[in-house]
């Protein structure tokens, strides 16, 4: 009987792994630039085509490789890093397992270019899936150039299941952004299709984190450290007033490393307990150091999960720094250069006492005299002769007549009165019989009907009114827009600025007018109908969160997110107070609607309850 099991061919093998470390060209950037980082470099430049579909390429003036290091880091498992199995538990380097080189050649054409500093030339290799087509001398600069050309040109099922070129981007741009949130002390330089995207000096924590995220970041961000026997803190965490509701600024970092912790995550939430509005996120930039045999980084194919030998007391340290930091922040000075220095208190006033107001009385009025007696007379003769009393009230009507000189007569006027109609909120009865809604827990909206009553849940039925309403107006009419007297600046991260921007014929439907944008702002002079300034931001928030899957392909499906954003954004909430009238509209709005059972996200707005089904709840 033949053997069953094989050894797979070394290609196939590598097609393998690198469905564990390619999953996108995000991935192929992150290993490029921690390979650089590892370098010892301190320039780095990242350009990419097509969202890294065409060509993602990373050079870096680090310390390059030999000939024979430039030929064996293509190998499986090939590294620098280890020698044995303990060295697992000592790394202090991005990169260790040797996979991700070799993953990378097996899918792409890649392109090697490298040079140390003793040499005179350098070595440049040409791999297409997984096999070697030439290697050369040639004239290069010292450090070493990453080309990596047709990601999944041999596997096109994977290259089909890439999203958009503005979801591939976003993703690159994230990864990116964690590699230098991580160094700050290294050159960066980000370009897309030619275009400059970042340009990141060599600078402290601070500053970086400003040049990344832009806007008014630097006003958000509260200093957090502290040091201990088993940890070390630093970082900054965001003040409670700027949450968002998205998760895009928060980041950990262990030892250099960004990694992703819901345990930590949940010590920070902790340490905001009571500061943040509901349904907020805050941000945090925040930096571990922890040593290197108390955790274990290979648990994970993307490096992105670690495992900590005591999880509780980092989570108790943890809280208790963001905690600390949050209630320091606003008690220590700020020397602010805007402060109008009319307001201070002048120096020769500081030490002065009170002044005390005085009472001054004369002491010769004598109320009884003749002379103030005669002054009370007058003045209550004068009040009166201004007062005038009719002798009745019909006197009031004397002369009211009309052109042709007789009365007016009421009685003989017709009013103009809305026909009746029969529906479902009439049960045929007479006209003066009103029905009335009730509000319940100022959450639900009750209204009689024919066979019993309705409830009507009053924030999923504002939903549905408003989703249909924006989906009309952004592809039937044309919605109406308020201009501004004085423009909304909006500051954002370059990533946010980019959604915004792709997205912004779909919102000049609905209302919003723009001028054009800025790096780190949006400036807006037209709202939609009905939407205040101080709603502005929280709109965005939300739109931002709700497209932190990525954006949408067609328009149709744009529009749908938008309207559903916005819908959920723009709603009156559970716990808001109604007028009767208020109650009304809402009601009679959605039923209005053409699929008035559901709001947006597919929820049931209201139930019936008929007379039968209250019978039977009286029933013994």
């Amino acid at each position: 009987m033949s053997s069953i099991i094989q050894l797979l061919p070394d290609h196939v093998a590598n097609q393998i792994a690198a469905g564990e470390v390619v999953q996108r060209p995000a991935s192929v950037v992150k290993e490029l630039l921690e390979n650089a980082v590892d370098a010892g470099a301190t320039d780095i430049k990242l350009i990419v085509k097509d969202a890294g579909k065409s060509l993602i390429q990373v050079i870096d003036n680090g310390k390059g490789m030999s000939v024979t290091d430039a030929r064996l880091c293509f190998e499986r498992h090939a590294t620098s890093k280890i020698r044995k199995a303990e060295d697992l538990f000592q790394l202090h380097t991005k990169g260790f397992r040797g996979e991700a080189l070799a993953s990378i050649a097996a899918i792409a054409h890649v392109e090697l270019k490298t040079k140390q500093e003793l040499e005179e030339l350098g070595t440049l290799i040409v791999i297409e899936g997984s096999k070697v087509v030439s290697q050369d001398v040639t004239v290069t600069p010292n450090g070493t150039s990453f080309s990596v050309k047709n990601l999944f040109f041999n596997i096109p099922a994977r290259r089909n299941f890439l999203k958009s070129e503005v979801i591939e981007l976003r993703h690159i741009m994230d990864e990116f952004q964690r590699v230098a949130l991580a160094h700050p002390n290294i050159y960066f330089s980000f370009y897309h299709n030619g275009n400059e995207v970042f340009v990141l000096p060599a600078t402290n924590l601070r500053q970086r984190i400003v040049s990344l995220f832009a806007g008014k970041t630097n006003e958000k961000l509260v200093p957090a450290s502290e040091e201990t026997d088993i940890l070390r803190i630093s970082g900054f965490v965001g003040k409670p007033e700027f949450a968002k509701k998205n998760r895009g600024e928060q980041f950990f970092f262990v030892n250099d490393r960004y990694i992703k912790s819901g345990y930590l995550h949940h010590a920070i939430m902790n340490a905001y307990e009571g500061l943040l509005r509901e349904g907020t996120q805050p941000s945090y930039f925040l930096y571990l150091t922890v040593p290197t045999n108390t955790i274990d980084i290979n648990i994970h194919p993307t490096k992105t999960e670690i495992k900590f030998d005591d999880e509780q007391a980092l989570y108790a340290i943890l809280r208790a720094t963001v905690k600390h930091s949050l209630g320091q922040f606003n008690v220590a000075p700020v020397l602010d250069f805007n402060r109008d220095s009319n307001l201070d208190t002048p120096y020769h006033y500081k030490n002065a006492e009170a002044s005390y107001p005085t009472i001054q009385v004369d002491g010769n009025y004598n109320p009884f005299s003749e002379d103030s007696i005669r002054q009370k007379k007058d003045s209550l003769k004068s009040l009166n002769h201004h007062k005038s009393t009719p002798t009745s009230w019909e006197s009031l009507y004397v002369g009211l007549k009309d052109d042709m000189g007789s009365l007016v007569e009421i009685g003989g006027m017709n009013f103009e009165n809305d026909e009746a109609t029969s529906g479902l909120f009439d049960d045929g009865e007479a006209a003066t019989d009103v029905k009335k809604t009730y509000q319940i827990q100022k959450k639900y909206i009750v209204n009689p009907i024919k066979s019993g009553m309705i409830i009507v849940d009053q924030q999923r039925a504002h939903q549905r009114i408003l989703y249909e309403e924006l989906l009309r107006n952004m592809t039937v009419e044309h919605a109406t827009s308020q201009q501004l007297l004085f423009p909304l600046h909006l500051y954002f991260s370059k990533n946010e600025i980019h959604l915004i921007t792709e997205l912004q014929l779909s919102l000049t439907n609905t209302g919003f007018q723009f001028e054009p944008n800025q790096d780190d702002h949006i400036v807006i002079t037209g709202l939609p109908s009905g939407v205040s300034d101080s709603q502005v931001n929280l709109i965005f928030e939300q739109l931002l969160g709700d497209l932190h899957d990525g954006i949408p392909s067609n328009s149709f499906s744009q529009n749908d997110t938008i309207a559903k954003s916005m819908a959920k954004s723009l709603a009156i909430k559970s716990g808001t107070s109604l007028t009767e009238k208020e109650q009304e509209n809402i009601v009679n709005g959605l039923f209005a609607c053409k699929e008035p059972n559901v709001s947006p996200f597919q929820k049931p707005t209201f139930i019936t309850m008929s007379v039968e089904d209250l019978d039977k709840k009286f029933t013994l």
